[in-house]
């Protein structure tokens, strides 16, 4: 268990669900680094699970002056970083999905921003601290090949992403960082729950997993076993591309 042994990780959003789950398979692969979130119990929390090795660092994605506090204190802690997962995105707070016809330009800016843009300038502001041969994943979405009622904007968003690695590997291809987005489907995480209404929760996962071929929700360990992947030199010679872990949701479909 040691494809990341002495390798430096930093995991944006990696106190919960899908991040919480990438840092906890990089921790058990050997790896040391940080965590980020927004909400210091919950990174508290997560810190504690992860024992000795990994550091949480609280900080918003969205801002510029967090995500150079983010690489400065992780380097000044462990040194330079050799895998970064461009983890943190989803749901606005306070401010839920819908159709074109109830957004607001402020709900497309603050979606953009968060899925998007704070991407992209989490990996600028990463270039200083990233060691050359580094690996660089984007988590996307499956939502990015799958049009659903009222998330277009998000859809457009993880899209984007896809795209987003393919143009940063060029960039970056002088330095040998590799740079590849990790798209998970239906996972079983708390964003439920900022989805749909408690009464309704079971039912929504339920219809979820009536189109997921494989018959079940992913688990945030499912997406972590693919991060290590990308994050280690097994996927030494993928760059660019993406990975669709979904079950097989995407690309095949069961008749029921």
């Amino acid at each position: 268990m040691d494809k990341l042994k002495n390798k430096v990780a930093v995991i944006t959003g990696g106190n919960s669900g899908i991040g919480f789950g990438i840092a906890e398979a990089f921790k058990n692969e050997g790896a040391t680094g940080a965590i980020t979130g927004r909400n210091q119990t919950t990174l508290n929390r997560s810190v504690q699970a992860l024992g000795n090795g990994f550091v949480g660092i609280q900080g918003d994605v969205t801002s510029q002056d967090d995500l150079e506090n983010i690489f400065q204190k992780t380097s000044e802690t462990f040194g330079k970083i050799d895998v970064l997962v461009v983890n943190a995105g989803g749901v606005v707070d306070g401010m839920p999905m819908g159709p074109i016809s109830d957004v607001t330009e402020e709900g497309y800016d603050r979606y953009m921003d968060l899925n998007l843009k704070s991407a992209y300038f989490t990996v600028q502001k990463s270039l200083p601290y990233l060691n050359d041969g580094a690996s660089v994943i984007l988590i996307g979405s499956s939502a990015a090949h799958r049009a659903a009622p009222g998330m277009a904007i998000y859809s457009a968003a993880k899209a984007a992403i896809i795209s987003l690695a393919k143009g940063l590997s060029l960039d970056l291809l002088a330095r040998n960082i590799r740079v590849n987005t990790l798209s998970p489907g239906s996972i079983d995480t708390p964003v439920f729950g900022k989805l749909v209404p408690e009464a309704r929760l079971e039912q929504v996962k339920q219809a979820w997993i009536d189109i997921i071929p494989i018959g079940k929700q992913g688990l945030p360990s499912d997406i972590g076993k693919a991060a290590v992947f990308l994050a280690s030199t097994d996927s030494a010679f993928i760059v660019g591309t993406e990975i669709l872990a979904d079950g097989g949701m995407t690309n095949i479909s069961m008749m029921k």
